[in-house]
Parts: C-alpha cells; sequence; structure tokens
C-alpha cells in the first residue's frame, strides 16, 4: 500500500469514525423527541384535541427549511425529513385516540 493510499484510509477511518458518532446522536435525538410527542397525543388524547395541527406543522417545515438554508443543507431534504417524521407522531396521536 502506497503511502498516498494509506493516508487515505485514515482520512477515511476518521469520517466513518465521526459518521457513526453522528448517526447515534441522532438515534438518541430523535428517541428524544419522540417521549416528548407521545406525551403530546396522551394529552391530546386525554383533552380530546385533533391529533394533527396543520398550522405549526406548517410553521415548523418553514423554520426547519431556514435552519437547513443556514446549516448548507438541502431545505428540500429537510422538509421531506420533517414530513415524514410529522406523519409517524400523528400516526402515534391518532392510536392514542382509539
Amino acid at each position: 500500500m502506497s503511502d498516498d493510499t494509506a493516508r487515505a484510509a485514515e482520512i477515511l477511518k476518521g469520517h466513518r469514525e465521526s459518521i457513526d458518532r453522528l448517526d447515534a446522536i441522532l438515534v438518541y435525538t430523535l428517541g428524544e423527541r419522540f417521549k416528548h410527542t407521545q406525551a403530546v397525543g396522551k394529552l391530546k388524547a386525554t383533552h380530546d384535541l385533533p391529533p394533527s395541527d396543520p398550522a405549526r406543522e406548517a410553521k415548523q417545515i418553514a423554520r426547519l427549511e431556514e435552519l437547513a438554508k443556514e446549516a448548507d443543507l438541502d431545505p428540500e431534504f429537510a422538509k421531506k425529513f420533517l414530513n415524514f417524521i410529522i406523519a409517524e407522531v400523528i400516526q402515534h396521536h391518532k392510536q392514542h385516540q382509539s
């Protein structure tokens, strides 16, 4: 293995270690987020509130798109990601109401 190839392998290893740590952060962050959304779903069910709040969802999507731009992340990807999460949360909220 050449020195350049060995150096590239070391750099690759460092990037992959960072990616693995970031993946762990994402999973734990989503876990924490869903703990709160589950509590919100139970509260909504207890007080006969609708499982979704379109005005808040639109506001959150716009907010996340702006954050994505600031973070140099594709805003369309951020929007799709949040829409996926919101759909999952609404399903959880509907389950609490049954």
